[in-house]
Protein backbone atom coordinates (compact mmCIF):
# COMPACT_ATOMS: atom_id res chain seq x y z
CA UNK A 1 0.00 0.00 0.00
CA UNK A 2 0.92 3.60 -0.47
CA UNK A 3 0.42 6.97 1.58
CA UNK A 4 -1.14 9.08 -0.56
CA UNK A 5 -0.75 12.46 0.42
CA UNK A 6 -2.11 14.63 1.99
CA UNK A 7 -4.13 12.32 4.06
CA UNK A 8 -6.44 14.66 6.16
CA UNK A 9 -7.52 17.06 2.50
CA UNK A 10 -8.52 20.83 3.53
CA UNK A 11 -8.15 23.05 6.44
CA UNK A 12 -6.13 20.27 9.05
CA UNK A 13 -3.49 21.88 10.03
CA UNK A 14 -0.83 21.26 12.67
CA UNK A 15 -1.34 17.78 13.13
CA UNK A 16 -0.66 16.23 16.07
CA UNK A 17 -0.33 12.41 15.73
CA UNK A 18 -0.08 9.30 18.39
CA UNK A 19 -0.65 5.51 18.71
CA UNK A 20 -3.04 3.53 21.26
CA UNK A 21 -2.46 -0.21 20.59
CA UNK A 22 -3.46 -0.71 17.09
CA UNK A 23 -4.95 2.71 16.31
CA UNK A 24 -3.67 5.91 15.23
CA UNK A 25 -5.12 9.64 15.55
CA UNK A 26 -4.20 12.74 14.17
CA UNK A 27 -5.62 15.91 16.21
CA UNK A 28 -5.73 18.99 13.87
CA UNK A 29 -6.60 22.81 14.64
CA UNK A 30 -9.71 24.18 14.26
CA UNK A 31 -9.11 28.04 14.87
CA UNK A 32 -12.39 30.37 15.30
CA UNK A 33 -14.54 26.85 14.25
CA UNK A 34 -16.57 25.01 16.33
CA UNK A 35 -16.47 22.81 17.85
CA UNK A 36 -13.26 22.78 18.67
CA UNK A 37 -9.97 20.56 17.68
CA UNK A 38 -10.38 18.03 14.46
CA UNK A 39 -9.23 14.35 15.61
CA UNK A 40 -8.95 11.62 12.54
CA UNK A 41 -8.83 7.73 13.03
CA UNK A 42 -6.89 5.18 11.25
CA UNK A 43 -5.59 1.74 11.30
CA UNK A 44 -3.26 1.75 8.76
CA UNK A 45 -1.79 5.47 8.31
CA UNK A 46 -3.44 5.60 5.12
CA UNK A 47 -7.13 5.48 5.27
CA UNK A 48 -8.15 8.25 7.70
CA UNK A 49 -11.87 9.01 9.08
CA UNK A 50 -12.94 11.85 11.20
CA UNK A 51 -14.31 10.65 14.73
CA UNK A 52 -14.40 13.36 17.15
CA UNK A 53 -14.45 16.94 17.76
CA UNK A 54 -13.78 16.91 21.46
CA UNK A 55 -14.18 20.98 22.21
CA UNK A 56 -17.85 20.57 21.97
CA UNK A 57 -19.22 22.86 24.93
CA UNK A 58 -18.44 26.30 25.92
CA UNK A 59 -16.66 24.70 29.21
CA UNK A 60 -14.28 23.73 27.34
CA UNK A 61 -13.88 26.69 24.91
CA UNK A 62 -15.46 30.62 24.63
CA UNK A 63 -14.50 31.99 21.50
CA UNK A 64 -17.33 34.40 21.16
CA UNK A 65 -15.69 37.65 20.06
CA UNK A 66 -12.45 35.54 19.13
CA UNK A 67 -10.38 37.28 16.19
CA UNK A 68 -10.26 35.65 12.80
CA UNK A 69 -7.58 32.70 13.19
CA UNK A 70 -8.19 32.84 16.99
CA UNK A 71 -9.49 30.02 18.93
CA UNK A 72 -8.05 26.72 18.63
CA UNK A 73 -3.82 26.59 18.09
CA UNK A 74 -2.07 24.12 17.17
CA UNK A 75 -3.78 21.20 19.80
CA UNK A 76 -1.43 18.11 21.34
CA UNK A 77 -3.05 14.42 21.58
CA UNK A 78 -1.12 11.66 23.35
CA UNK A 79 -2.25 8.11 24.70
CA UNK A 80 -0.88 7.40 28.33
CA UNK A 81 -2.11 5.72 31.48
CA UNK A 82 -4.87 4.43 29.54
CA UNK A 83 -6.31 7.44 28.62
CA UNK A 84 -5.88 10.07 26.27
CA UNK A 85 -4.94 13.27 26.96
CA UNK A 86 -5.42 17.02 25.17
CA UNK A 87 -3.52 19.78 25.23
CA UNK A 88 -5.27 23.05 23.71
CA UNK A 89 -4.53 26.54 23.48
CA UNK A 90 -7.53 29.16 23.03
CA UNK A 91 -6.00 32.18 21.30
CA UNK A 92 -7.46 35.54 21.96
CA UNK A 93 -5.29 38.15 20.41
CA UNK A 94 -3.60 37.50 17.18
CA UNK A 95 -2.48 40.85 15.89
CA UNK A 96 0.29 43.50 17.50
CA UNK A 97 2.76 43.12 19.95
CA UNK A 98 0.69 39.82 22.27
CA UNK A 99 -0.44 36.62 21.48
CA UNK A 100 -2.79 36.39 24.20
CA UNK A 101 -3.69 33.10 25.43
CA UNK A 102 -4.19 30.15 27.80
CA UNK A 103 -3.37 26.53 27.26
CA UNK A 104 -5.81 23.64 28.32
CA UNK A 105 -5.74 19.82 29.23
CA UNK A 106 -8.08 17.63 29.22
CA UNK A 107 -8.72 13.63 29.22
CA UNK A 108 -11.17 11.13 28.07
CA UNK A 109 -10.82 7.59 28.00
CA UNK A 110 -11.86 7.21 24.10
CA UNK A 111 -11.38 9.97 22.15
CA UNK A 112 -15.21 10.11 21.00
CA UNK A 113 -16.64 10.18 24.63
CA UNK A 114 -16.91 13.43 26.95
CA UNK A 115 -13.75 14.67 28.20
CA UNK A 116 -12.96 15.37 31.75
CA UNK A 117 -13.68 19.65 32.48
CA UNK A 118 -10.33 21.05 31.27
CA UNK A 119 -7.32 22.09 33.50
CA UNK A 120 -5.96 25.70 32.99
CA UNK A 121 -2.03 25.60 32.74
CA UNK A 122 -0.13 28.48 31.58
CA UNK A 123 -0.73 31.26 28.90
CA UNK A 124 2.81 32.08 28.39
CA UNK A 125 3.14 31.18 24.47
CA UNK A 126 0.94 28.53 22.16
CA UNK A 127 1.63 25.26 20.44
CA UNK A 128 1.62 23.70 24.04
CA UNK A 129 2.09 20.07 23.75
CA UNK A 130 2.39 17.16 27.34
CA UNK A 131 5.48 14.67 27.19
CA UNK A 132 5.01 11.38 29.34
CA UNK A 133 8.19 10.18 30.57
CA UNK A 134 8.95 6.62 30.71
CA UNK A 135 9.48 7.06 34.71
CA UNK A 136 6.09 8.52 34.73
CA UNK A 137 6.90 12.36 34.90
CA UNK A 138 5.02 14.39 32.46
CA UNK A 139 6.12 17.85 31.12
CA UNK A 140 4.51 20.56 29.24
CA UNK A 141 6.71 22.18 26.19
CA UNK A 142 5.53 25.38 24.79
CA UNK A 143 6.70 28.08 22.59
CA UNK A 144 7.50 31.20 24.82
CA UNK A 145 6.41 34.72 23.54
CA UNK A 146 8.64 37.79 23.71
CA UNK A 147 6.66 40.83 24.02
CA UNK A 148 9.50 42.94 23.49
CA UNK A 149 9.50 45.05 20.65
CA UNK A 150 13.81 45.26 20.40
CA UNK A 151 13.41 40.90 20.58
CA UNK A 152 12.37 38.09 18.33
CA UNK A 153 8.59 37.53 19.35
CA UNK A 154 9.54 33.43 19.73
CA UNK A 155 11.75 33.61 22.15
CA UNK A 156 12.60 29.61 22.58
CA UNK A 157 11.14 26.75 23.54
CA UNK A 158 9.78 26.34 27.96
CA UNK A 159 9.56 23.16 29.94
CA UNK A 160 7.38 22.96 33.12
CA UNK A 161 6.69 19.88 35.26
CA UNK A 162 3.18 19.19 35.29
CA UNK A 163 2.20 17.01 38.34
CA UNK A 164 -0.96 14.80 37.89
CA UNK A 165 -2.15 14.76 41.13
CA UNK A 166 -2.19 18.20 42.06
CA UNK A 167 -3.23 19.21 38.42
CA UNK A 168 -1.23 21.91 37.56
CA UNK A 169 2.34 22.68 36.78
CA UNK A 170 4.97 22.63 39.16
CA UNK A 171 7.93 23.83 39.82
CA UNK A 172 9.79 26.59 37.66
CA UNK A 173 9.49 27.10 33.51
CA UNK A 174 12.87 26.87 32.10
CA UNK A 175 13.94 27.52 28.55
CA UNK A 176 15.30 24.67 27.08
CA UNK A 177 15.96 25.26 22.94
CA UNK A 178 16.73 28.61 21.27
CA UNK A 179 16.15 27.35 17.74
CA UNK A 180 18.18 28.28 14.66
CA UNK A 181 18.53 30.80 12.58
CA UNK A 182 15.87 29.25 10.76
CA UNK A 183 13.90 31.00 13.60
CA UNK A 184 10.06 31.42 14.48
CA UNK A 185 10.82 28.44 16.91
CA UNK A 186 7.37 26.99 17.88
CA UNK A 187 5.12 23.68 17.36
CA UNK A 188 7.32 21.54 19.95
CA UNK A 189 7.17 17.68 20.48
CA UNK A 190 9.40 16.01 22.65
CA UNK A 191 10.30 12.21 22.83
CA UNK A 192 12.63 9.72 24.62
CA UNK A 193 14.25 7.23 22.42
CA UNK A 194 16.90 4.76 22.58
CA UNK A 195 17.73 6.88 25.88
CA UNK A 196 18.08 10.42 24.40
CA UNK A 197 15.39 13.03 24.48
CA UNK A 198 14.71 14.45 20.72
CA UNK A 199 12.53 17.47 20.34
CA UNK A 200 10.70 18.56 17.27
CA UNK A 201 10.32 21.74 16.46
CA UNK A 202 8.33 24.28 13.82
CA UNK A 203 10.44 26.63 12.20
CA UNK A 204 10.29 29.44 9.35
CA UNK A 205 6.79 30.83 10.16
CA UNK A 206 3.68 28.88 8.52
CA UNK A 207 4.03 29.71 5.27
CA UNK A 208 6.56 28.92 2.33
CA UNK A 209 9.40 28.91 4.74
CA UNK A 210 8.35 26.32 7.12
CA UNK A 211 10.38 23.43 8.35
CA UNK A 212 10.88 21.07 10.95
CA UNK A 213 13.83 21.13 13.01
CA UNK A 214 15.18 18.47 15.41
CA UNK A 215 17.65 18.32 18.40
CA UNK A 216 18.60 16.36 21.28
CA UNK A 217 19.90 15.80 24.60
CA UNK A 218 21.06 13.10 27.10
CA UNK A 219 18.68 14.61 29.96
CA UNK A 220 15.66 15.85 29.27
CA UNK A 221 16.41 19.47 30.76
CA UNK A 222 19.97 19.68 29.29
CA UNK A 223 21.77 21.89 26.51
CA UNK A 224 19.95 20.51 23.36
CA UNK A 225 22.54 19.68 20.18
CA UNK A 226 20.53 20.82 17.03
CA UNK A 227 21.04 17.82 13.88
CA UNK A 228 23.55 19.36 12.03
CA UNK A 229 21.67 18.26 8.79
CA UNK A 230 18.93 20.77 9.84
CA UNK A 231 16.05 21.17 9.45
CA UNK A 232 14.45 17.47 8.59
CA UNK A 233 11.94 18.44 6.71
CA UNK A 234 11.16 21.75 4.53
CA UNK A 235 10.29 22.77 0.88
CA UNK A 236 11.39 25.78 0.80
CA UNK A 237 14.09 25.17 -1.39
CA UNK A 238 11.71 23.51 -3.67
CA UNK A 239 9.19 25.25 -5.41
CA UNK A 240 8.15 22.92 -7.73
CA UNK A 241 7.06 20.28 -5.29
CA UNK A 242 3.74 19.24 -4.86
CA UNK A 243 3.62 19.89 -1.24
CA UNK A 244 4.75 22.94 -0.13
CA UNK A 245 4.84 24.96 3.07
CA UNK A 246 5.75 22.22 4.86
CA UNK A 247 6.77 21.62 8.72
CA UNK A 248 4.79 21.58 12.37
CA UNK A 249 5.58 17.86 12.35
CA UNK A 250 5.05 15.08 14.92
CA UNK A 251 6.31 11.90 15.29
CA UNK A 252 4.91 7.94 15.60
CA UNK A 253 6.11 4.69 16.04
CA UNK A 254 4.26 1.70 14.49
CA UNK A 255 3.61 -1.55 16.32
CA UNK A 256 6.49 -2.80 13.81
CA UNK A 257 8.95 -0.77 14.52
CA UNK A 258 8.55 1.94 11.72
CA UNK A 259 8.44 5.72 12.25
CA UNK A 260 6.44 8.08 10.51
CA UNK A 261 5.65 11.51 10.45
CA UNK A 262 2.64 13.46 10.38
CA UNK A 263 3.21 16.97 9.02
CA UNK A 264 1.83 20.42 8.09
CA UNK A 265 1.59 21.07 4.24
CA UNK A 266 -0.33 23.54 1.40
CA UNK A 267 -1.17 22.26 -2.38
CA UNK A 268 -0.78 25.73 -3.89
CA UNK A 269 -2.53 26.70 -7.03
CA UNK A 270 -0.83 26.19 -10.36
CA UNK A 271 1.22 29.74 -10.50
CA UNK A 272 3.66 28.96 -13.56
CA UNK A 273 2.18 31.61 -15.57
CA UNK A 274 2.05 34.35 -12.73
CA UNK A 275 4.89 36.37 -11.60
CA UNK A 276 6.08 35.65 -8.19
CA UNK A 277 4.79 38.30 -5.79
CA UNK A 278 7.70 37.10 -3.07
CA UNK A 279 9.42 34.26 -2.34
CA UNK A 280 7.78 34.22 1.07
CA UNK A 281 4.25 33.92 -0.55
CA UNK A 282 4.64 32.56 -4.06
CA UNK A 283 1.16 30.83 -4.82
CA UNK A 284 -1.89 30.36 -3.04
CA UNK A 285 -3.99 27.88 -0.93
CA UNK A 286 -7.43 27.93 -0.74
CA UNK A 287 -8.07 24.37 0.57
CA UNK A 288 -5.67 25.83 3.41
CA UNK A 289 -2.88 24.05 5.19
CA UNK A 290 -3.50 19.91 5.01
CA UNK A 291 -1.82 17.54 6.97
CA UNK A 292 0.67 14.62 4.97
CA UNK A 293 2.74 11.80 6.30
CA UNK A 294 6.54 10.95 5.34
CA UNK A 295 7.90 7.95 6.56
CA UNK A 296 11.08 8.39 8.83
CA UNK A 297 14.75 6.06 9.22
CA UNK A 298 17.26 6.65 11.70
CA UNK A 299 20.68 7.77 10.58
CA UNK A 300 23.80 8.12 13.14
CA UNK A 301 21.18 8.58 16.05
CA UNK A 302 19.01 11.58 13.75
CA UNK A 303 15.61 10.82 12.04
CA UNK A 304 15.77 11.48 8.21
CA UNK A 305 12.67 11.80 6.22
CA UNK A 306 12.54 8.88 3.45
CA UNK A 307 12.68 10.39 -0.37
CA UNK A 308 13.76 13.52 0.80
CA UNK A 309 13.20 16.54 3.02
CA UNK A 310 10.59 18.26 0.88
CA UNK A 311 8.42 15.69 1.28
CA UNK A 312 6.49 13.02 -0.86
CA UNK A 313 3.18 12.90 -2.46
CA UNK A 314 3.27 8.82 -2.49
CA UNK A 315 4.84 7.46 0.56
CA UNK A 316 5.31 3.50 1.75
CA UNK A 317 2.83 2.27 3.70
CA UNK A 318 3.49 0.43 7.17
CA UNK A 319 3.13 -3.28 6.89
CA UNK A 320 -0.33 -3.39 8.53
CA UNK A 321 -3.53 -4.97 7.32
CA UNK A 322 -5.85 -2.06 5.21
CA UNK A 323 -8.32 -0.53 6.41
CA UNK A 324 -10.97 0.82 4.72
CA UNK A 325 -14.10 3.28 6.24
CA UNK A 326 -17.25 4.38 4.63
CA UNK A 327 -17.48 7.89 3.92
CA UNK A 328 -18.06 10.22 7.15
CA UNK A 329 -20.65 12.43 5.26
CA UNK A 330 -23.39 11.61 2.31
CA UNK A 331 -23.06 13.43 -0.72
CA UNK A 332 -26.41 14.37 0.05
CA UNK A 333 -27.65 15.51 3.07
CA UNK A 334 -31.04 15.60 3.63
CA UNK A 335 -31.26 17.07 7.37
CA UNK A 336 -33.36 13.87 8.33
CA UNK A 337 -31.43 12.94 11.13
CA UNK A 338 -31.06 14.07 14.84
CA UNK A 339 -27.64 15.60 14.79
CA UNK A 340 -25.95 17.73 11.95
CA UNK A 341 -22.96 15.90 10.53
CA UNK A 342 -19.74 15.91 11.51
CA UNK A 343 -18.31 17.59 8.81
CA UNK A 344 -20.04 20.42 9.42
CA UNK A 345 -19.31 23.33 11.99
CA UNK A 346 -20.09 26.73 13.05
CA UNK A 347 -18.25 30.33 14.07
CA UNK A 348 -17.26 30.12 17.66
CA UNK A 349 -20.09 29.07 19.33
CA UNK A 350 -22.31 25.94 19.52
CA UNK A 351 -25.61 25.96 17.56
CA UNK A 352 -27.95 26.48 19.78
CA UNK A 353 -31.94 25.74 19.35
CA UNK A 354 -32.15 29.34 19.01
CA UNK A 355 -29.84 29.54 15.99
CA UNK A 356 -29.67 26.03 14.27
CA UNK A 357 -32.61 22.86 14.89
CA UNK A 358 -33.49 20.10 13.18
CA UNK A 359 -36.23 19.44 15.43
CA UNK A 360 -38.06 22.33 13.99
CA UNK A 361 -38.95 21.02 11.15
CA UNK A 362 -39.24 17.71 10.10
CA UNK A 363 -36.30 16.89 6.90
CA UNK A 364 -35.27 20.75 7.26
CA UNK A 365 -32.68 22.50 9.08
CA UNK A 366 -33.85 26.12 10.25
CA UNK A 367 -31.89 28.91 11.10
CA UNK A 368 -32.42 32.08 12.49
CA UNK A 369 -31.29 34.56 11.18
CA UNK A 370 -28.81 36.39 13.43
CA UNK A 371 -25.69 38.73 12.83
CA UNK A 372 -23.84 39.87 9.42
CA UNK A 373 -20.95 37.46 8.27
CA UNK A 374 -18.43 40.15 9.32
CA UNK A 375 -19.55 39.79 13.02
CA UNK A 376 -17.41 37.78 15.54
CA UNK A 377 -19.98 37.05 17.93
CA UNK A 378 -23.26 35.18 16.69
CA UNK A 379 -23.82 34.21 13.51
CA UNK A 380 -26.14 31.42 12.08
CA UNK A 381 -23.73 30.02 9.70
CA UNK A 382 -23.01 25.72 8.98
CA UNK A 383 -20.44 25.08 6.87
CA UNK A 384 -17.88 22.19 5.81
CA UNK A 385 -14.42 22.83 4.37
CA UNK A 386 -13.55 22.84 0.90
CA UNK A 387 -11.70 19.46 0.22
CA UNK A 388 -10.69 19.31 -3.28
CA UNK A 389 -10.11 22.17 -5.93
CA UNK A 390 -13.19 21.03 -8.31
CA UNK A 391 -16.38 20.25 -6.65
CA UNK A 392 -20.05 21.10 -6.68
CA UNK A 393 -22.23 22.04 -3.72
CA UNK A 394 -25.65 22.74 -3.54
CA UNK A 395 -28.62 23.55 -1.55
CA UNK A 396 -32.37 24.73 -0.92
CA UNK A 397 -33.84 27.63 1.12
CA UNK A 398 -37.30 28.34 1.99
CA UNK A 399 -37.69 32.39 3.09
CA UNK A 400 -39.85 34.98 3.78
CA UNK A 401 -37.99 38.43 4.43
CA UNK A 402 -39.73 41.16 4.84
CA UNK A 403 -36.82 43.65 4.92
CA UNK A 404 -33.61 44.17 3.04
CA UNK A 405 -31.92 43.46 6.73
CA UNK A 406 -32.84 39.76 5.97
CA UNK A 407 -30.97 37.37 3.85
CA UNK A 408 -30.27 33.45 3.91
CA UNK A 409 -28.73 31.39 1.13
CA UNK A 410 -25.41 29.80 0.30
CA UNK A 411 -21.74 31.11 1.09
CA UNK A 412 -18.13 30.23 0.59
CA UNK A 413 -16.16 31.72 3.60
CA UNK A 414 -12.65 32.81 4.22
CA UNK A 415 -13.08 34.42 7.50
CA UNK A 416 -15.36 37.68 8.06
CA UNK A 417 -13.59 39.82 5.74
CA UNK A 418 -13.49 37.42 2.91
CA UNK A 419 -16.68 35.38 1.63
CA UNK A 420 -18.99 36.01 -1.12
CA UNK A 421 -22.74 34.61 -0.81
CA UNK A 422 -25.86 34.37 -2.88
CA UNK A 423 -29.28 34.52 -1.06
CA UNK A 424 -32.97 35.24 -1.06
CA UNK A 425 -33.28 38.84 0.28
CA UNK A 426 -36.06 41.34 -0.37
CA UNK A 427 -36.03 44.78 -2.59
CA UNK A 428 -38.00 48.21 -2.75
CA UNK A 429 -41.17 47.35 -4.74
CA UNK A 430 -39.62 44.05 -6.01
CA UNK A 431 -39.98 41.80 -3.48
CA UNK A 432 -38.37 38.51 -3.06
CA UNK A 433 -34.94 38.86 -4.84
CA UNK A 434 -31.69 36.75 -5.15
CA UNK A 435 -28.57 39.42 -4.64
CA UNK A 436 -24.70 38.47 -4.40
CA UNK A 437 -22.78 40.45 -1.59
CA UNK A 438 -18.60 40.01 -1.97
CA UNK A 439 -16.41 40.56 0.98
CA UNK A 440 -12.85 41.37 -0.30
CA UNK A 441 -9.89 41.63 2.51
CA UNK A 442 -12.77 44.05 3.75
CA UNK A 443 -14.61 45.68 0.55
CA UNK A 444 -17.94 44.96 -0.07
CA UNK A 445 -19.32 44.75 -3.58
CA UNK A 446 -22.68 43.87 -4.58
CA UNK A 447 -22.01 42.93 -8.30
CA UNK A 448 -25.85 42.26 -9.31
CA UNK A 449 -26.92 46.26 -7.95
CA UNK A 450 -29.77 46.82 -9.76
CA UNK A 451 -29.87 43.65 -11.48
CA UNK A 452 -31.38 41.57 -9.08
CA UNK A 453 -32.86 38.68 -9.58
CA UNK A 454 -36.69 38.52 -9.24
CA UNK A 455 -38.45 35.55 -7.62
CA UNK A 456 -42.08 34.76 -8.65
CA UNK A 457 -44.15 35.22 -6.37
CA UNK A 458 -45.89 31.58 -6.65
CA UNK A 459 -42.12 30.13 -6.00
CA UNK A 460 -41.27 29.03 -2.40
CA UNK A 461 -38.53 27.03 -2.88
CA UNK A 462 -35.14 28.63 -4.20
CA UNK A 463 -32.20 25.99 -5.09
CA UNK A 464 -28.56 27.67 -4.70
CA UNK A 465 -25.58 25.85 -6.25
CA UNK A 466 -21.69 26.48 -6.52
CA UNK A 467 -19.26 25.30 -8.94
CA UNK A 468 -15.31 25.54 -8.07
CA UNK A 469 -13.54 24.66 -10.75
CA UNK A 470 -9.74 25.27 -9.26
CA UNK A 471 -9.11 29.02 -9.70
CA UNK A 472 -12.35 30.01 -9.85
CA UNK A 473 -15.85 29.38 -8.79
CA UNK A 474 -19.46 30.20 -9.94
CA UNK A 475 -23.29 30.49 -8.56
CA UNK A 476 -26.27 28.82 -9.91
CA UNK A 477 -29.94 29.04 -9.03
CA UNK A 478 -33.27 27.18 -10.06
CA UNK A 479 -36.59 27.33 -9.17
CA UNK A 480 -37.22 23.74 -9.80
CA UNK A 481 -34.00 21.72 -8.56
CA UNK A 482 -33.30 20.70 -11.91
CA UNK A 483 -32.43 23.74 -14.08
CA UNK A 484 -29.78 25.85 -13.37
CA UNK A 485 -28.86 29.16 -14.54
CA UNK A 486 -25.15 30.32 -14.26
CA UNK A 487 -25.28 34.12 -12.44
CA UNK A 488 -22.56 35.96 -14.64
CA UNK A 489 -20.59 36.84 -12.14
CA UNK A 490 -16.99 34.78 -11.69
CA UNK A 491 -15.09 34.57 -8.17
CA UNK A 492 -11.51 33.91 -7.86
CA UNK A 493 -10.18 31.35 -5.75
CA UNK A 494 -7.45 31.98 -4.07
CA UNK A 495 -9.59 34.86 -2.41
CA UNK A 496 -9.79 32.29 0.12
CA UNK A 497 -6.95 31.61 1.02
CA UNK A 498 -4.53 32.17 4.03
CA UNK A 499 -1.80 33.44 1.60
CA UNK A 500 -4.17 36.23 0.32
CA UNK A 501 -5.84 38.07 3.11
CA UNK A 502 -4.57 41.06 5.15
CA UNK A 503 -3.75 41.23 8.92
CA UNK A 504 -1.81 39.04 11.43
CA UNK A 505 -4.87 36.16 11.15
CA UNK A 506 -4.30 33.30 8.31
CA UNK A 507 -4.38 30.11 9.44
CA UNK A 508 -7.81 28.84 7.85
CA UNK A 509 -9.14 27.88 4.93
CA UNK A 510 -12.01 28.11 2.35
CA UNK A 511 -15.62 26.82 3.72
CA UNK A 512 -18.47 25.97 1.77
CA UNK A 513 -21.80 26.25 3.23
CA UNK A 514 -25.40 27.87 4.36
CA UNK A 515 -26.41 30.69 6.36
CA UNK A 516 -29.14 33.04 7.46
CA UNK A 517 -28.61 37.14 8.07
CA UNK A 518 -31.39 39.09 10.52
CA UNK A 519 -29.78 42.38 11.48
CA UNK A 520 -33.58 43.77 12.38
CA UNK A 521 -32.98 41.24 15.24
CA UNK A 522 -36.58 39.36 14.72
CA UNK A 523 -34.70 36.32 13.81
CA UNK A 524 -36.08 35.65 11.03
CA UNK A 525 -36.18 31.83 10.15
CA UNK A 526 -35.20 30.50 6.81
CA UNK A 527 -35.34 26.01 6.10
CA UNK A 528 -33.21 24.35 4.10
CA UNK A 529 -34.09 21.18 3.25
CA UNK A 530 -30.47 19.34 1.61
CA UNK A 531 -26.86 19.89 1.46
CA UNK A 532 -24.99 18.44 -1.73
CA UNK A 533 -21.15 18.42 -1.67
CA UNK A 534 -19.94 16.38 -4.62
CA UNK A 535 -16.21 16.03 -5.40
CA UNK A 536 -15.32 15.98 -8.89
CA UNK A 537 -11.58 14.59 -8.76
Amino acid sequence: MMIKNPVLRGFNPDPSICRAGDDYYIATSTFEWFPGVQIHHSKDLVNWHLVAHPLNAVKYLDMKGNPNSGGIWAPDLSYADGKFWLIYTDVKVVDGMWKDCKNYLTTCDTVDGVWSDPIELNGSGFDASLFHDNDGRKYLVNMYWDHRVYNHNFYGICMQEYSVEQKKLIGKPKIIYKGTDIKYTEGPHLYHIDGMYYLFVAEGGTTYQHAETVARCKTIDGEYETDPNYPLLSAWLEPKNKLQKCGHASLVETQNGEWYLAHLTGRPLDFSNQPIREREQHAYCPLGRETAIQKVEWKNGWPVVVGGRAGLTEVQAPDLPEQKWEPTCPIKDDFDGDTLNINFQSLRIPLTENIATLKARKGFLRLYGKESLTSVFTQALVARRWQAFNFDAATSVEFEPETFQQMAGMVCYYNTENWTTVHITWKENVGKVIDIICADNGVFTMPLEGNEIVIPENIKTVHFKVEVRYNKYYYLYSFDGENFTKIPVVFDSYKLSDDYIRGGGFFTGAFVGINCVDISGTNKPADFDYFMYKELE
